[in-house]
């Protein structure tokens, strides 16, 4: 590992002004638990790490207002995911927590850092011997025609496949989640629909935050298809592992039984968290048949580009939908 300026300021006004001084390449430090990763792998080299992990104003839970959630950037993924109201009102936030890396990661990881977690691609860790435009832009995608059998089928381009590896954001964009942000100019919310970008030909671009801008909340409206969802995760074991493909639900029903509400993004699947509006209007204003919800999952899926080992990813990604819908199904209140 190289050497580095390690800082510890005491508000994310300071930590800012911080990353200011430091110069673009110097990172945020939140849990750790992917930052430090990627620097002893070499994939990251900043000059600077910024710890913004005992900032007392990031690390808040509040559940109690009846318009929205609001999480501070620094709470722990362990704690959101056992607050009660969120268990009983939004299970699919508190699954898509649950079910990511291991318990002790989930008592350091927070539910700011983790939006940024940054791709599981073998190839973007793997170091120069393999081309990666996402760590060196113009160097070429080795999953491309190499093994892709983790990597995207959707949002895909002929520069990168790699696939967003999270699980929370997932659950947050079906929710139309947003974010509050501190930068040099100042706060402003960032719809989080609006955070993620899709590789293009600039794939070492992930996501629309400006240089040294800093996390601070994550608000989520208040929906009544929060009671009635569902993250459904499949993997290649029970624990520890990323998704190959999940999904993310919300719905609600109509007094006649038909879908009044219906919200689906998936992961694993795609370079980006993923939301299928052309899903959920497959859904809405039908009975929940297992017909429609496969259906549904099909919609979502659209557009897949498989590689030479991952088009088992669509029919995955289209089971993983149903699934999840009937999952949600049961849970909603008729």
């Amino acid at each position: 590992m190289r050497p580095f300026t390690y800082l510890v300021p005491s508000s994310a006004a300071e930590a800012v002004a911080a990353i200011g001084a430091a110069g673009p390449d110097a990172k945020f430090l939140a849990g750790g638990t992917t930052l430090y990763d990627l620097m002893k792998l070499g994939v990251e080299t900043p000059p600077a790490v910024v710890d913004v992990s005992r900032i007392a104003e990031l690390d808040y839970i509040d559940t109690s207002g009846t318009a929205e959630l609001v999480f501070g950037a620094g709470a722990r993924m362990a704690s959101v995911a056992a607050d009660p109201v969120v268990r009983r009102d939004y299970p699919a936030l508190s699954e898509s927590l649950w079910r990511a890396a291991s318990q002790q990661l989930r008592n350091m990881a927070t539910v700011g850092g983790n939006l940024l977690q940054r791709t599981r691609c073998a190839y973007f860790r793997g170091g120069p011997i393999y081309p990666c435009n996402k760590r060196e832009p113009g160097s070429g995608c080795a999953g491309i025609g190499g093994d892709d059998r983790g990597l995207a089928v959707l949002g895909t381009s002929d520069a990168c496949v790699a696939t967003f590896a999270g699980d929370w954001p997932v659950a947050l964009l079906a929710f139309d989640a947003s974010i509050d942000v501190v930068g040099l100019g100042g706060e402003r919310t960032v719809a989080l629909a609006d955070l993620y970008l899709e590789p293009g030909d600039s794939p070492e671009r992930e996501h629309t935050l400006a240089p040294g801008e800093l996390i601070t909340r994550i608000r989520v409206p208040a929906t009544p298809s929060g009671r009635g969802s569902a993250y459904l995760k499949i993997r290649d074991r029970e624990s520890y592992a990323f998704a190959l493909a999940s999904a993310a639900v919300g719905l609600t029903f109509s007094a006649d039984g038909s879908v009044s509400e219906c919200r689906i993004a998936l992961g694993g699947v795609a370079t980006r968290p993923w939301r299928a509006p052309a899903a959920e209007q497959v859904l809405s204003g039908r009975p929940l048949t297992a017909e429609a919800a496969r259906a549904a999952g099909g919609a979502a899926m659209a557009g897949a580009r498989p590689g030479n080992h991952n088009a088992f990813k669509v029919e995955l990604g289209i089971r993983a939908v149903a699934s999840a819908l009937r999952i949600a199904g049961e849970r909603a209140p008729r």
